[in-house]
């Protein structure tokens, strides 16, 4: 770690803390050369997998993308932002640890599909009815009579 005072490279951390509930590492350092002191925070990158889109192009994950994607089903539901930033929590979770460098997008649309019938069957058969294309009333039926098959 570079001195922001002197630019110089020999840097000695005195002092480490976890902060952010575990999330990052607040460190304290002192400069060798000019004896400075500053704080520097460690967060660890992840990087998420780049999306193979239907028609085979690629394009970076956008989580704000699935963030408005869980909002637009969820909207005037009874669903509380916090169980919507912990779905979308769980689904990051879920495609990091899939350890791949690309998925297809299929692949979040099922996440999502799964995190909604968690959280409210009406916005689940809304999410579903799109993407899934749903042509007639009789599909709508299929997959509600699917949900109640797994209530009951």
């Amino acid at each position: 770690m570079h001195c922001p005072f002197c630019n110089a490279e020999d840097t000695k951390v005195i002092d480490s803390r976890l902060v952010a509930d575990g999330g990052q590492v607040r460190r304290r350092r002192e400069c060798q050369v000019c004896n400075e002191r500053f704080t520097t925070f460690e967060v660890a990158e992840l990087v998420m997998p780049r999306l193979i889109k239907r028609d085979g192009t690629r394009q970076p994950f956008d989580e704000e993308k699935l963030r408005r994607g869980l909002t637009r089903a969820l909207q005037k539901r009874p669903v509380s932002v916090d169980a919507i930033d912990e779905a979308v929590q769980r689904i990051l979770a879920r495609l990091r640890a899939t350890g791949e460098r690309e998925v297809p997008s299929d692949k979040v649309g099922e996440l999502v599909m799964d995190a909604l019938r968690g959280l409210d069957h009406v916005a689940y058969v809304r999410f579903a009815s799109v993407y899934r294309r749903f042509e007639d009333i009789a599909e709508f039926q299929k997959e509600i009579a699917k949900l109640q098959g797994e209530t009951a």
